[in-house]
């Protein structure tokens, strides 16, 4: 008979979700992950398969959480590159919490990971990145006069500058974020 669960996987994953989102993906050792999460790495093991499994549950978990927050406001709002800005805002609300400024969890992975990044893991961030991407593509395409080839030159600026800004939002001040933003969209 198989044993019955002692804890609900969702709150786990979170724990590990916020355990990677600020020490990385290779810092984070399975001890920690048994530390952080409350059960044992039988456990652990049993319910994700291994550290790669936790991980991409991690990664789900914020996925979603990123799209309450700030995905579904862009892709609700009706105001065009507006709405883009308000993303950036609202983005490095996302990125902090009281303790400190953790950038954006799949930013850190691709900074830390680099060209040795798992496939699988990067294979979901760029699912990720590409879903962001084609809103940001629908808010521009609401201003008529911009023809594609602007369009999709403006989308890949925002993308470069959203992926800065995630980096930049874990070690400057929330006026020098906001003046960033402010300049970007000036080019708008």
């Amino acid at each position: 008979m198989a044993r019955k669960k002692e804890y609900i996987e969702e709150e786990v994953i979170e724990k590990a979700m916020n355990l990677f989102w600020r020490n990385g993906y290779e810092t984070t050792s399975v001890r920690m992950l048994e530390k952080e999460m409350g059960i044992n790495q039988f456990s652990m093991y049993s319910s994700f398969g291994n550290k790669q499994g936790v991980f991409l549950e991690s990664v789900k978990c914020y996925k979603k959480k990123a799209k309450e927050a700030l995905v579904d406001k862009l892709k609700q709002s009706t105001n065009g590159v507006e709405a883009i800005k308000e993303y950036f805002y609202n983005f490095i609300e996302f990125s902090k919490d009281t303790k400190t400024n953790k950038g954006c969890l799949l930013t850190n992975t691709v900074n830390e990971l680099g060209e040795h990044a798992d496939t699988v893991i990067m294979s979901e961030i760029i699912k990720f990145a590409t879903d962001i991407k084609s809103h940001i593509i629908k808010k521009l395409e609401t201003d008529k006069q911009k023809d594609s080839e602007t369009i999709a030159k403006q989308a890949n600026y925002l993308m470069v500058s959203l992926q800065g800004l995630s980096v930049a939002s874990k070690m400057f001040e929330k006026q020098q974020l906001e003046d960033f933003i402010e300049s970007a969209f000036e080019s708008l």
